[in-house]
């Protein structure tokens, strides 16, 4: 596969709590020059980077991050705040406590407040794989399908785990059509971006791919 082609299908990420405008400046800077699928940043620089790209990126942001169990009505918020702001991608955390609890209604009732806050932008739900079971996994592959997410999605990256070539391969049986997979987490390589795309994911939550072809001989291109 051609880095080109790796490189679209990449949410260049910054999430770190330190993050600074200036980060935030070279991450879309980056993202632009190597033409990513979007930049995944905190909700608080949204509209700063809606405004820095003009419309020369897709802006993503994370609701309920990242550990998921605030109120459905306050993540609902969150992801309407961040449309109003410019996002033009959601990428929500599930309460795994309700899943831990067999409380499905909740779950998907989490899923469809945002899916109706976000007015119609993409919506990926971070299910925390490294926090289930198989059969939990396979179980939110149909619930979060049902819902009418765009992606469900590994991890945040923050918990215990990130993803997994076992997981991806896990949900690509599952997942209903039209629910796209996103990996995220510990996405170190591209011999490992390529993989995780053949097994099934679309995109890929990163930042070190970007960082690894920075660190290349470039002259001859990308």
């Amino acid at each position: 596969m051609e880095v080109r082609e790796i490189l679209s299908h990449v949410d260049h990420t910054l999430l770190a709590v330190d993050a600074t405008r200036k980060d935030i400046r070279a991450l879309c800077d980056d993202a632009m020059h190597y033409r990513t699928a979007s930049v995944c940043i905190p909700a608080a620089y949204v509209r700063f980077a809606h405004d820095y790209c003009a419309g020369r990126m897709a802006i993503c942001t994370v609701i309920g991050f990242p550990n998921g169990y605030a109120t459905s009505a306050a993540k609902a918020f969150e992801a309407r705040d961040a449309v109003e702001n410019g996002a033009d991608e959601i990428d929500m955390v599930i309460h795994v406590g309700a899943v831990k609890n067999g409380d499905w209604d909740a779950v998907a009732a989490d899923i469809r407040a945002v899916r109706a806050a976000c007015e119609g932008k993409i919506l990926k739900v971070i299910i925390e794989t490294c926090l289930l079971t198989d059969e939990e996994k396979i179980r939110l592959c149909h619930v979060v399908g049902e819902c009418g997410a765009d992606y469900i999605k590994t991890s945040t990256g923050f918990s215990r785990g990130g993803a997994t070539f076992d997981d991806v391969r896990l949900m690509a049986a599952h997942v209903p059509a039209g629910l796209r997979i996103k990996a995220a987490g510990g996405i170190s390589s591209l011999e490992d971006a390529e993989r995780f795309l053949a097994l099934g994911a679309d995109r890929l939550g990163t930042s070190r791919i970007v960082k690894i072809l920075k660190g290349r001989d470039t002259s001859n291109g990308y």
